[in-house]
């Protein structure tokens, strides 16, 4: 009953962080002259490690900003604890010259994970809608199964016998939504490296998983993968000729991969849509769109309100899982 009782008031806190978000898009702050912005080195704290597509990313825009600014952008990577030790650097640091550069569904996630954060929503005011990481469902090819409908026909068929992996954050929640809503019973393998995951699937020890395509990319090309759809709401060259979920008739597993740039709840409105601005013309370029597709991103541009208003849709995405899943144990 007590977990019970924490998961309906996490609940009530996760609709309670869609309306802070879109209030702190568009809330009026004194509002500091932007054109006096920056003053010294900008700094991106990056939620992932080096090499990854959101590391990749945001080191393509810190190439290309300094042009614009006049000063540096220096990267930083702080991967870890479901990207709690970025997010505590970048909020202790209560600095404007200091950006959290993140995928939303590593945070949106945080009130049904752990009893007592140690930000509230507010801390994260949004500045650019950047891109968006492709996510797709793979099997290993050794299956012969070609669409989602008959891996869930397969599933039903063979109840806990298969195995899954999930990257974490909101990408776990939602293949844990098409599970329950599916009826069916798949157990998850936890993996430290989720791109050994990768391995194990190639090779028959995993039947599904669900990730960045990146992840699976090179097991596709070797042909011991088969992705059966991908999860944003529209299909992609970048994986070509590949349903989306929704079209596979199962919209439970819908989720965009959406990247964006943040700032401190300090950063006044204006100097948040000035970065925007930059930040957009920046990935206009189509020598960075090239580069993203390689790491099976795609560019997608936006200010602030674009940005809040992403983050808060992938909220009352979770807050309606959240009601679906039921309790779960909090960390």
């Amino acid at each position: 009953m007590v977990v019970m009782r924490l998961r309906a008031a996490l609940a009530v806190r996760l609709i309670a962080c869609v309306a802070a978000l879109l209030l702190a898009g568009t809330s009026a702050h004194a509002q500091a002259p932007a054109q006096a912005w920056p003053q010294r080195a900008v700094r991106f704290i990056v939620t992932l490690g080096p090499g990854s597509g959101v590391d990749i990313g945001a080191r393509l825009l810190a190439d290309r900003l300094p042009a614009r600014w006049g000063k540096p952008v220096v990267v930083e990577n702080r991967p870890g604890a479901d990207s709690l030790v970025a997010i505590q650097a970048f909020v202790s640091a209560a600095d404007d010259h200091v950006l959290l550069f993140t995928p939303a569904g590593n945070f949106t996630v945080h009130p049904l994970q752990y009893a007592k954060l140690p930000y509230v929503p507010e801390d994260l005011a949004p500045i650019a809608r950047v891109s968006n990481t492709i996510l797709a469902i793979g099997v290993p090819t050794s299956l012969k199964i070609d669409t989602l409908a008959d891996f869930v026909k397969y599933a039903r068929a063979n109840p806990g016998k298969l195995n899954a992996a999930v990257v974490s954050g909101i990408t776990e929640f939602t293949f844990d939504y098409f599970v329950k809503t599916a009826g069916l019973d798949i157990a998850k393998v936890p993996y430290r490296d989720i791109v050994q995951a990768a391995t194990d699937l190639s090779e028959g020890r995993l039947q599904v998983m669900m990730s960045s395509y990146a992840i699976l990319q090179p097991r596709v090309q070797a042909g011991s993968v088969k992705v059966l759809a991908v999860n944003g709401h529209e299909r992609t060259t970048i994986v070509p000729g590949v349903p989306t979920a929704r079209e596979s008739g199962f919209p439970a597993l819908e989720v965009e991969g959406l990247v964006g740039l943040f700032g401190p709840r300090t950063m006044p409105k204006q100097l948040r849509e000035k970065i925007g601005a930059d930040v957009a013309a920046a990935a206009g370029d189509p020598a960075i769109a090239e580069r993203l597709a390689a790491t099976a991103q795609v560019p997608n541009p936006g200010g602030p309100d674009e940005l809040a208003a992403a983050v808060a849709a992938q909220r009352a995405q979770i807050a309606t899982i959240a009601k679906t899943l039921g309790p779960i144990e909090l960390k």
